[in-house]
């Protein structure tokens, strides 16, 4: 995997999403070789062109001599649990570059924009390495950004005509945008679209570096090559400002409580259920005779003990 054999980094993609034991084993051993890559997280609503841009700015990357990783991130049905993994089929030129890795991901139901396993899987191909590795998610709404824990450089994708979305969604994910991309930015209404979001900019005052707005028609291939060019200078004010190591310290922060947090539910859960503790503790909540905060005390109090 090491060498970048496309074949191996598939089967331990497989891997960490299905065995959490092994998947534990294959961080642990890569580790060391991680770190080098650039991950470009592409984000945006439905409709806003994300895979056509990926499928570009790839090419794009290949013509400069680069090894580039794709995950993209496909929603799950909530209820047949299946997936429609659709990028390798619209990226299926590039499927077969010996430069070029796509893995499509399942949410699984897991939310926040990507799916449980995508960091392990970025590891994966960063060990391997290649030198970007380009996540694109699934359609954005407030809750969706969990890209900003993960990637160096997040994208954000609109196109013309999103007035009010723009209102809507700007809560929650107008602040996670390195670079604004005005996709199909030929059709009327691009312009106004762009001055928008430069409104919307200028409206906080607390970034550091405002993030630049590049118009672009991905179908048409303009105005990629300026993304490069963007995505570049990003990763560059990054590393000269030290918000590089301070980005990447944070993500680790966020991920080990994240780890931390998922053991103790195992614990908890195993302890509560054991002897149908839980449920006959809800019983005396139920009648009144305890409350939720004594329940939750009690047990805590016994998990210390052991």
């Amino acid at each position: 995997m090491l060498t970048g054999n496309k074949r191996a980094c598939a089967r331990l993609i497989t891997a960490v999403e299905n065995n959490h034991e092994e998947a534990e084993k294959i961080i642990r051993d890569i580790h060391q070789y991680t770190g080098n890559a650039h991950i470009i997280g592409i984000t945006g609503p439905p409709g806003a062109g994300k895979s056509t841009l990926t499928d570009k700015m790839v090419k794009a990357l290949l013509k400069e001599g680069k090894k580039v990783g794709i995950i993209a991130v496909d929603p799950t049905s909530p209820y047949s649990g299946g997936s429609i993994l659709g990028d390798r089929i619209r990226m299926q030129d590039l499927a077969l570059n010996p430069n070029v890795f796509i893995r499509s991901m399942g949410t699984r139901g897991y939310l926040g924009g990507l799916s449980k396993y995508t960091k392990n899987a970025v590891k994966i191909l960063d060990a391997a390495g290649y030198d970007y590795i380009i996540i694109e998610t699934v359609g954005v709404g407030q809750s969706e950004v969990d890209i900003v824990k993960t990637a160096d450089t997040i994208l954000m994708v609109m196109v013309p005509g999103l007035g009010d979305d723009i209102q809507s969604i700007k809560a929650g994910i107008m602040e996670i945008g390195d670079i604004f991309v005005i996709n199909k930015s030929d059709l009327f209404g691009a312009d106004r679209t762009a001055t928008e979001i430069s409104m919307m900019l200028d409206l906080n005052q607390n970034i550091e570096r405002r993030p630049p707005i590049v118009m672009v028609t991905a179908v048409k291939n303009e105005g990629i090559d300026k993304l490069i060019e963007e995505t570049n200078e990003h990763i560059n004010y990054l590393k000269e400002s030290g918000k590089f190591f301070e980005r990447r310290r944070n993500n680790l922060k966020i991920e080990i409580v994240e780890l931390i947090e998922t053991e103790l539910r195992k614990i908890v859960i195993s302890h509560t259920d054991s002897e149908n503790k839980l449920d006959s503790k809800v019983i005396e909540i139920l009648n009144k005779e305890k409350n939720v905060y004594d329940v939750r005390d009690e047990f805590l109090e016994s998990i210390a003990k052991k």
